[in-house]
Formats: structure tokens, C-alpha cells, sequence
């Protein structure tokens, strides 16, 4: 795990009776000193800390990829000192920006929140990470126990989780906001620019707009082949597994036998799934001029990894399609195309047991092992396609927004899909008219009265639509709302869900009517999403491996925020739009059935995993510490498994929520040494010592 850590001092400087200069984090590079210091800890590449200065006292250091020059840089750091943040976040790439001007700090968040900011008070001062556990070492915090029940139970609803962490004292700026320090004070501002709350934002024509996405996602392809390649270090680095190539092995090749001592392949890569989304990343990353895949000018095709998943749903015909256009697309002569193939152990919930500690819990941590196998073969640079469907596709609770814009004849071709989607049955006359009613019922209930409404369907246990839907229309009409919610909130107790619900009631009655429903709820169900993506590449994480999801870039977020919404809700916009993209890009040639969901593929394999795992899942809920926490009953748990196990229509991403979650606690309560060092540093892990008092 890589992160930069810093504080600010209060304006006098550091308190007699304060250490901190003493307190130093493990394995830290200083980048600035005192009085506002500033360090990278981890296994940063030399191109991914680079710090530019104005003068001596205006100078700024950026984490990540960033598509800047050096003089781009310097002229966004002289914008910034007048205030315009919005310019340090105006960059390709996906990075993170710490600015200062004399004594004043700004650290830029992400507009989607797969790059956070944390923040906490100490010594006087304000301390500030982009993660949350060193910052919780660093004042000893203990566990937020009332945070993981919101979120478990509204994952999805800022009102619910604010901006906490599962950390006491420790606190998240949210995305699309900046962390501005002065002398130890903190202050969190917003960069994005306002919009009236009357009226929608000017959109662009939908021609426009999708060459804005073009241009957008080329950039930030660009930027990750720009940057200069790496290849893993040959004797696996220090405490890696592996070491050199033993050599010829009976039935394995060198790629083989690079994939067995864990390992990525040098250059860059990219999944390749059938999908739209890994497609169009793949494509455009082997389309665009230069070598986009090995060093030396050896093998320069781009490497395309494609999962093939034998045991949970291999020689389905949906599955068999899906690997189809994956070869399909794989024709290209620049790419060089890697099918991995995998049975029962490398089905979700195998080899729990494995894996590090993330920052925080989070659903994909299920399949982390999973998704391991799959990165092994890929690249030392590699592209997924995460966060596509959620800056792309049109919530449902924008059909809202369309009547609040009286657009209502844009909603004829979205609801007619939909009563397709549920096949000729006899009341599939009255679907139109049921969407519709739900879309108006939104659009003229107040903002304080939906979040209302939520809390007391928690404290009423009402979450009848919180089951697998059985049909297109049921979830659709499940997410017209303000808030709703979590597929795992059925199964927490009654004082978790009352203490999450008094957290909705109090933000219903602070908080202002604050932008529209569909906007509302897009963006929140991004964050969330990115969070998971964070929390995904920790817990599957392959040494000298970097992910990249343009995607979640902010310039493409921004890009694809200004589709019209008239163009969101069409059936298939998100598939129509990136085949845009490839054909703006002189890709023209796709596979038939480009674009399908592959839903039905994911929920299989679940089920398989579920049956495959069942008595280590049943293990690790005899006495589980969510239990001693006073968020679940042990047995309501394991009944839910098996049941889900044997097919019965339960939310199955809920079940990933609360396995998740559990098996976050058990390593932080296994979790030996602190981030920090020195004559000051803090003495006891207070944060697993929380989790030891739930275990008494």
C-alpha cells in the first residue's frame, strides 16, 4: 500500500510539550520539512512523486500519474495561489496534489473518491494522509462501531456515513473537495463549479458531449503510455517471493513460470473481458501511436488478459459468447491475447484466509484471490475497466430528473425497454405507467422528507425491495428514491438500525435541499463504488503492479458528466457511447453482441462460491466479532448463507458486505506494529485493541 502523510502546525509552531518532530512514519521518504512536512511511504516509482517550485515558498508535489508537464504544473500552482483549485485537478491522470504557499496547504481530493484525503487533529495541528489506518495509529484511535452499521446498512447515502471513517477522530474530505490548511486549521472547499439548484446544469449537444468523452479517455490512455515503463525486479525485491527464473520447467513456459513465482509481465496491459468498457480500454490503448506493450522493443503488443472462470459458470452459453468477442477483439494484431483459466479455487469466498489488511472494509474483498489469478498474467501497467457503468449508464432516479426538466416524452424508449426486458407477460401493459408514476412520485417528494422516509423503513424493517429483484422494473422502482437501504441492512439488528436511523433523521432536519435526485444519487452510488475500487486494489494487490482505471479519472468523470441525460437513459447508451468513442478513434470493427452485461455471469459464480466455501463461511460466523459489536446475530448470518447458498432470492452483494466486513476485523485484530516510529510515537495499536475489547 503507497500513501503520503503531512501535518500542519499551528501558526507559533509546535507546542512546548509536543514530540512530533520525534514521531516519524516507517519506511518514509521526506519530500519537505519542518514546520509542515511532508512524506511518500511505500513503493512509489520515481515517476509517480514529482514536486515542482515556483520559489522558494510556492511549491507543489503531485502523486500518481499525471499527464502535466513541469511548466503545466507550475502554472497551476501559481493559479492555485489566488485560490482557483479547480486548476490543480484539471490534469489527465489519476493523482493526488498537495500544493503549499508559505504556511497554507492544499490537498486536493478526487472527483469520484478513488483517491481520498483523510484528515485528523493532532498535537495541536491538523494531520492529513490519503489513508485513514496510519492516521488512526497516529492519535490511537478506536473503532467507529455506529460508521461500519451505516455502512452496512446505507452504503449508498452520504446522510448516513457523512464523513466519517471506520476510525474515531479520523474523517474523509468528500470527493470532488480539497483539504486547505493554515497554521494547523483546516477548512474543506469544494473545486467544482456551482450550479444553480433550480434549474439543470447547461447541457451540451449529445455529439459534443461524446467527443468530449473521446477526447477525455484518449488523454488519459495517453497519460499511462506516456509515463516510463518498468519492469518487475528479476530477484522478486526484498521479502517478495520468488526470485530468478529456476529455469526450463516440464510443461511450463516462461510466462508460465513468471506467473507461478507471482510476478507481472513487463509493459502494459489491459483486461479483456467481452465487455464494453475493458474493450474499449484495450482497444484504444493498442491503437494510439508508440509501444504500448514490453521493453526494449521486444513484444511490443499490449498484453490482454481474458478470465476464463471453468467452475462457476464455464460452457454456459452467455459465457461462451462473452469469450467470443474477447477473441474476437483479440484479432487485433497488436494485441497479444492471454486466456486464464481457473476452477473452484478461484471462485469468490476461496482462500479467505489470505490477503493483506486493507484501509477499510469493502465487498470486493470476497474475490480478491480471485482477481489475483487474473492479475499474475497481466502487465506491470495494467487497465481495468472499473467505474464504466457508473459515470456512463443513467441511474433510474434520473427519470426523475427528466420530469423536473419536463422532458417527459424522453421516458417513453427507457420504460418501454424495460417492460421488454420482462418479457410479453399480461401486466406489461402497465409497466410505462408504473415507472412513471414511481419517476413523479420522486421528483415531487422534498429532499428532507425521502431521507425521512428511509430512516423509517429502517427502524420498520420495511425491505421488500431490497431483495433480488425479479425483474428489471422491480429494481428500477426499488431505486426511485432519495435514499434507500443496503442489501445487508436485513440482517443487522434492531439497535444498529435505530442508530442508523437517527443518523438519517438528524441529516434530514441539517441538512439544505441540496441538488436533484438522479444527480444526487448517481454520484453517490460513484463514491461508492470508487471506495470498493480502493479497497479492491489493496486486498489485490501484485507486487510491481500498478492498476489504472481511467475510467475513474477525474477529466473523464467531468467528461462524462456532461452527457445529456436524454442520452443517459436510452436502453444500451452506455455500449452506443464507447462504441462512439472507438469509431471517433478509427476503431470501427467491433464483434456482434458488444456491449451485453455479463450480471447473470457474476451471480453465478457467487452461488458457486457460496456452495464451495460454505464451512469456512459458516466458521468464520460462530462468533463473529460483528456479533460482539452488536451489529448481527451469528445465527441469522449463517442461516442467510446457507440459504443463499441454495439458491433463494437474497441479495448477494449484501452477503459480501458482511463477510467482507468480518474478515476486515479479524485482520486488523491480527495485525502486529504501528505506521510510526520514533521517541513519540504511539505505543499500542488502539484501533486492533478496539477490536480485542469486542472479542472479551
Amino acid at each position: 500500500m503507497r500513501w503520503l502523510v503531512g501535518w500542519s502546525s499551528t501558526a507559533t509552531g509546535p507546542d512546548p510539550i509536543d514530540d512530533s518532530r520525534t514521531v516519524l512514519p516507517v519506511g518514509a521518504q521526506l519530500l519537505w520539512g519542518e514546520p509542515d512536512p511532508l512524506w511518500a511511504v511505500g513503493d512509489w516509482r520515481p515517476d509517480e512523486v514529482r514536486i515542482v517550485k515556483a520559489d522558494p515558498e510556492t511549491r507543489i508535489a503531485v502523486f500518481g500519474v499525471c499527464g502535466a508537464t513541469d511548466d503545466q504544473l507550475r502554472v497551476g500552482l501559481l493559479a492555485a495561489r489566488g485560490g482557483a483549485l479547480r486548476h490543480l485537478t484539471a490534469w489527465p491522470g489519476s493523482y493526488t496534489a498537495v500544493a503549499q504557499v508559505g504556511r497554507r496547504l492544499t490537498v486536493t481530493g478526487d472527483l469520484a473518491g478513488a483517491r481520498p484525503v483523510f484528515h485528523t487533529r493532532w498535537a495541536g495541528g491538523t494531520a492529513y494522509a490519503t489513508a485513514a489506518l496510519p492516521l488512526a495509529d497516529l492519535i490511537e484511535a478506536s473503532l467507529d462501531v455506529g460508521h461500519l452499521a451505516a455502512l452496512l446498512a446505507c452504503p449508498d447515502a452520504p446522510e448516513a456515513l457523512g464523513t466519517g471513517t471506520p476510525y474515531t477522530g479520523v474523517r474523509r474530505v468528500p470527493p470532488g473537495h480539497a483539504l486547505v490548511l493554515r497554521g494547523g486549521s483546516s477548512e474543506i472547499t469544494s473545486y467544482e463549479q456551482a450550479h444553480s439548484l433550480a434549474v439543470s446544469a447547461p447541457q451540451l449537444a449529445p455529439e459534443q458531449a461524446v467527443d468530449g468523452v473521446r477526447e477525455a479517455l484518449v488523454d488519459a490512455v495517453r497519460a499511462r503510455l506516456a509515463a516510463p515503463r518498468h519492469a518487475p525486479d528479476p530477484h522478486g525485491g526484498p521479502g517478495a517471493p520468488g526470485g530468478l527464473d529456476p529455469g526450463p520447467v516440464p510443461g511450463m513456459g516462461p510466462e508460465d513460470r513468471r506467473a507461478a513465482r507471482g510476478a507481472p509481465a513487463p509493459g502494459i496491459g489491459a483486461d479483456l473481458s467481452g465487455g464494453s468498457a475493458s474493450g474499449t480500454l484495450a482497444l484504444l490503448a493498442a491503437g494510439l501511436p508508440g509501444q504500448p506493450g514490453r521493453l526494449n522493443g521486444q513484444g511490443e503488443r499490449l498484453l490482454a488478459v481474458t478470465f476464463n472462470d471453468r467452475a462457476g459458470n464455464g460452457g454456459q452459453p452467455y459465457r461462451e459468447a462473452e469469450l467470443e468477442r474477447a477473441r474476437s477483439i483479440a484479432d487485433n494484431p497488436r494485441l497479444h491475447h492471454v486466456v486464464v483459466a481457473a476452477g473452484e479455487e478461484a471462485l469468490p469466498y476461496a482462500d479467505l484466509g489470505k490477503g493483506p489488511l486493507t484501509d477499510e472494509p469493502g465487498p470486493s474483498m470476497v474475490a480478491a484471490e480471485r482477481h489475483r489469478r487474473r492479475l499474475l498474467s497481466g502487465s506491470a501497467d495494467h487497465f481495468v475497466g472499473h467505474g464504466a457503468r457508473q459515470v456512463l449508464d443513467a441511474h433510474p432516479a434520473r427519470l426523475a430528473d427528466l420530469l423536473l426538466d419536463r422532458r417527459r416524452r424522453h421516458l417513453l424508449r427507457p420504460v418501454t425497454a424495460l417492460a421488454k426486458a420482462d418479457g410479453a407477460a399480461s401486466h406489461s401493459v402497465f409497466i410505462p405507467f408504473t415507472v412513471y408514476r414511481a419517476a413523479r412520485k420522486l421528483a415531487r417528494t422534498p429532499y428532507g422528507a425521502g431521507i425521512s422516509a428511509a430512516a423509517a423503513r429502517l427502524l420498520g424493517r420495511e425491505f421488500t425491495d431490497e431483495t433480488v429483484a425479479g425483474s428489471a422494473v422491480e429494481a428500477s422502482l426499488a431505486a426511485l428514491t432519495w435514499c434507500r437501504p443496503g442489501p445487508a441492512a436485513r440482517w443487522l439488528t434492531g439497535e444498529a438500525l435505530a442508530e442508523v436511523s437517527v443518523r438519517l433523521s438528524d441529516a434530514a432536519l441539517r441538512s439544505p435541499a441540496v441538488g436533484r435526485p438522479g444527480e444526487r444519487r448517481a454520484r453517490a452510488a460513484l463514491a461508492r463504488h470508487a471506495t470498493d475500487h480502493r479497497v479492491f486494489e489493496q486486498a489485490a494487490e501484485v507486487r510491481n503492479q500498478r492498476l489504472h482505471a481511467p475510467f475513474l479519472d477525474n477529466q473523464v468523470v467531468l467528461a462524462c458528466r456532461a452527457l445529456p441525460d436524454t442520452l443517459r437513459v436510452q436502453p444500451g447508451a452506455r455500449a452506443s457511447v464507447l462504441r462512439a468513442v472507438l469509431s471517433g478513434a478509427g476503431i470501427r470493427d467491433l464483434p456482434p453482441g458488444w456491449g451485453a452485461t455479463s450480471h447473470v455471469t457474476h451471480a453465478a459464480a457467487v452461488r458457486a462460491g457460496l456452495r464451495a466455501s460454505m464451512e469456512d463461511l459458516v466458521r468464520l460466523f460462530d462468533a463473529p466479532l460483528l456479533a460482539d459489536a452488536g451489529l448481527v446475530e451469528a445465527r441469522v448470518v449463517r442461516k442467510a448463507l446457507r440459504a443463499a447458498a441454495e439458491g433463494a432470492p437474497l441479495p448477494l452483494d449484501g452477503l459480501a458486505e458482511l463477510v467482507s466486513t468480518e474478515l476486515w476485523l479479524r485482520r486488523l485484530l491480527a495485525r502486529r506494529g504501528t505506521c510510526w516510529t520514533g521517541t513519540a510515537a504511539p505505543r499500542q495499536r488502539a484501533v486492533s485493541t478496539g477490536v480485542e475489547r469486542l472479542a472479551l
